[in-house]
């Protein structure tokens, strides 16, 4: 077993009375990254083994301390050995980033003396039959086990639930009262309330939460009062927090999971201390702003927040020449201030708001209308190059990175009409790449100007060609679960394309079927309520993609959008397919309806 690696210092220790191995270390990846050194962080331990030992030693880098009980330094582990009648040896492993004795409360509360190893299985395996069996599937395009949809689909929504994660550790047995190491004040913290942690913001405000208040909206009030919790230890909310905040990634995307929260009626967090967070994210800058790049995984930076803020708030962009990445930061900090309006509303903050609403407008500064795509500009004016100052993304992709106003990027671009012929020119180029975030609302966008049908062809392709149920079922990282909410919501017919508002925007259903029982809460902010079913129906959707009808509880609906409130409250949408395209969803029915 091994403790420690190569430059990192730990312990490892063998009590063989206890047939128990034990041990720390401080490693981390994340170490030189953001403000929070966490000093005092370590790992802990506890292997408790079914069976004697008849040997052990430690292993301490090349040498082998044969019946040593202990050891202390980097490159350390330990062995034990068995009698050769011991047939079948079992392992119960514990950890914990509090203490060692908190490792031994967590094994003893989850996996006690006695438990068997399929005792485990099968405790593990109901857990997640509670979750995925809410959820019932019928009629599929079954061509082969590896492209199984229904396989596809429960394996996307078993990632997407697994984070943010309860990062809290028990310390009563019914778990009402809970300890957490924070690495943010490199202390240990106590509460009757969960502590989420893994937070990857900027990749799963983006169709995660959404899924969560409708898959888990028990959690999501205790998700938002963790990230107030973040702002209380550290003066900001986090953008991608590990152990700490590592300032991954770009903007303050943290500003829509709040107002994801509140659109969709979580409302048991403090309103205004979110408003306070989120109206420092937007109106001050981070330290030596003016002083830093904030390149990508600088080390040893304070919180990056949104930098080139200073220069944003002047002149309605970050220039080039100055911050790193400054066309994607541009767009998203754009996004970030229509997200944040939604929260100063909420929190009854009018000057706030509609400055905000007016800074949402920022994307137009760095459309280049000689080119007809987004550009980064210098400090001076100056266009920078269409290969400058993007994010894991180009100027093909960004230039339909304007999630929160799609008729305003048609209008900026000469009308719905030519944004659709820039949007067949980026998927038919080739120019749409799935395997990373910022390409995830694009084919969305033709549903949202009115031209469905092209919506509905291409995610039903994308599905097809960038998920799959083997090993290798995701064409990119899975995001800490937003590479698959876009599965899971797509094949049920629906994207959250912005996800600071409560909208989605219909796509193409997958199933013929879809039986859900949404849980209590996911209509009531969280809170109460009772579990209700909802059913999906799209028949012949398994090999029609094309929508030619949609009824919620038997009244139509004629453009391609559904509220949250429309989908909880419902108890049958109802979807008519064809085969063709059809004229249900376009401008024109729009018009007429």
């Amino acid at each position: 077993m091994q403790a420690t690696r190569q430059n990192w210092t730990g312990s490892i220790s063998i009590d063989p009375d206890k047939r128990e191995v034990s041990g720390n270390n401080p490693q981390r990846q994340d170490y030189a990254l953001g403000p929070s050194r966490a000093p005092g962080f370590s790992g802990y331990f506890v292997s408790r083994f079914s069976e004697p030992f008849n040997a052990y030693g430690i292993t301490h880098k090349d040498q082998t301390l044969h019946g040593s009980n202990s050891g202390n330094g980097e490159d350390l582990g330990a062995y034990v050995t068995f009698t050769n009648a011991t047939k079948q040896v079992e392992v119960r492993t514990a950890v914990s980033f509090v203490s060692l004795e908190q490792a031994r409360r967590n094994l003893d509360f989850e996996v006690p003396d006695d438990t068997t190893f399929q005792q485990v299985v099968e405790t593990v395996k109901q857990a997640w039959l509670d979750n995925l069996g809410r959820v019932t599937i019928e009629g599929v395009n079954e061509t082969d086990a590896e492209h199984d949809p229904r396989t596809v689909w429960y394996t996307g929504l078993f990632h997407a639930l697994q984070y943010p994660n309860d990062f809290s550790e028990p310390l009563t047995r019914d778990a009402t009262r809970k300890t957490v190491y924070s690495g943010y004040t490199d202390s240990v913290h106590t509460s009757n309330d969960s502590y989420y942690q893994s937070w990857s913001i900027w990749d799963t405000y983006r169709a995660e939460h959404s899924l969560l208040t409708l898959f888990a909206p028990e959690r999501v009030n205790s998700m938002m009062r963790s990230l107030l919790r973040i702002y209380e230890w550290t003066g900001w909310l986090p953008m991608w927090a590990n152990i700490v905040e590592t300032n991954i990634m770009i903007g303050t995307h943290v500003d829509a999971v709040f107002a994801n929260a509140l659109e969709r009626g979580f409302r048991s967090f403090n309103i205004s201390q979110a408003w306070e967070a989120v109206k420092k994210n937007a109106f001050t800058p981070p330290v030596n702003d003016t002083a830093l790049l904030y390149y990508d995984r600088e080390p040893y930076t304070p919180d990056e927040v949104r930098a080139g803020l200073t220069h944003y708030l002047d002149h309605g962009y970050v220039p080039n020449d100055r911050w790193a990445e400054s066309a994607s930061r541009t767009l998203d900090y754009a996004f970030d201030d229509y997200a944040a309006a939604v929260v100063a509303e909420y929190a009854g903050d009018e000057i706030a708001t509609k400055k905000l609403r007016h800074r949402s407008q920022n994307y137009h500064k760095i459309f280049n209308t000689k080119t007809g795509f987004m550009e980064a500009k210098n400090a001076n004016g100056t266009w920078a190059g269409s290969e400058q100052g993007w994010t894991e993304g180009d100027d093909w992709v960004y230039t339909f990175n304007v999630m929160h106003d799609a008729e305003g990027l048609a209008e900026m671009i000469g009308g719905p009409a030519k944004l659709k012929a820039r949007l067949d020119e980026h998927f038919q180029g080739g120019h749409n790449d799935h395997t990373n975030e910022p390409s995830h609302h694009v084919p969305y966008l033709y549903a949202a100007l009115g031209y469905p049908a092209s919506t509905q062809n291409l995610t039903r392709a994308i599905a097809a060609t960038d998920y799959n149920a083997t090993s290798a079922g995701l064409s990119g990282n899975e995001d800490l679960g937003q590479m698959s909410a876009w599965y899971v919501f797509s094949a049920l017919g629906l994207y959250p394309v912005n996800p600071a508002s409560d909208e989605y925007i219909v796509g193409a259903p997958c199933f013929e079927k879809v039986t859900i029982r949404l849980p209590a809460g996911a209509g009531t902010g969280g809170e109460g309520g009772q579990e209700c079913e909802l059913v999906i129906t799209a028949p012949g959707a398994a090999k029609m993609p094309f929508v030619k009808s949609l009824h919620v509880d038997g009244k139509a609906v004629d453009q391609p959008v559904l509220t949250h409130g429309q989908i909880v409250s419902a108890r049958h949408i109802a979807f008519e397919m064809a085969d063709t395209p059809q004229s249900w969803g376009t401008r024109d029915s729009w018009n007429s309806a």
